[in-house]
This record gives structure tokens, C-alpha cells and sequence, in this order.
């Protein structure tokens, strides 16, 4: 399984933020230049092999990236694009003991979703981590 501990982990290690600014869930009071990992829900059917379980050899991650950066619209877009980059180049991925096989970018570019309450600017990027399953 690839727990959403392990994403925040590979995405702190890309060092777009500091590892203290890169954080899971909820954090009432967002530290500015940093990145939220938030699990992202996915809708249809599971993907089971015919034989079930033990016959299935990948699972999906859904992950949301908020990018919450500071007032500056453009240093803001700037590290959601710098962040973009890292996840397409990527050639190979293996995260703790799982191997990733495919990263599917859901979004065409970092979405830009606006400032929250105290103005700071935010981007979002949607991704899919494809994974072989732990048997």
C-alpha cells in the first residue's frame, strides 16, 4: 500500500518547500511556502484482475497538491510550476518499498484556485500515483 505519509515524504524530498512546510490533512494555521498532500476521492469501479486480489498487480493513489505559497501571484505560480515540472520529468520512482510505475498528471498545469482568507495565493495539482501492489 502506498500511504499518503509516503507521498508527503517524496514530495518534501523534492524541496520546493522545507520538510516543517510540507504537510498531510488539515493544518488550521498554514505556514506560508508550503505544501499540503490531501487525499483526493475517486469515483467508478475498483480495478480487480479476474482471479481477485492476488491476481491484481497495481493499485492508485489519488493525491490533491495545494500549493500555498505567499501575496505574490507570481513567486506563488512560480513554485506550483517549479513543483509541476519535478513531478512530469520524473524516469523512475520508487517510494519507501513501492515501486511507482506511472504518475498520472490529472491537470494540464498547476489549477490556480485563488488566495484564502488572509490573501495568500494557491495552486492545486491533481495526480494519480500508479503503483505495483505488495502481494
Amino acid at each position: 500500500m502506498l500511504s499518503l505519509k509516503d507521498v508527503r515524504q517524496y514530495i518534501s524530498s523534492l524541496n520546493i518547500a522545507t520538510d516543517d512546510n510540507v504537510y498531510m490533512g488539515k493544518l488550521d494555521n498554514k505556514s506560508q511556502k508550503s505544501i499540503g498532500v490531501y487525499s483526493r476521492p475517486s469515483s467508478g469501479p475498483a480495478n480487480i484482475a479476474i482471479g481477485g486480489l492476488e491476481c491484481t498487480t497495481y493499485d492508485t493513489k489519488p493525491v490533491s497538491l495545494l500549493v500555498h505559497w505567499n501575496k505574490s501571484k507570481d513567486e506563488t505560480e512560480r513554485a506550483a510550476f517549479e513543483l509541476f515540472e519535478k513531478l512530469r520529468s520524473v524516469t523512475s520512482l520508487t517510494i519507501g518499498d513501492t515501486l511507482i510505475n506511472y504518475l498520472h498528471l490529472m491537470v494540464p498545469e498547476p489549477q490556480d484556485v485563488g488566495t484564502d482568507d488572509a490573501g495568500v495565493y494557491e495552486y492545486v495539482i491533481w495526480l494519480d500515483f500508479i503503483y505495483e501492489r505488495n502481494r
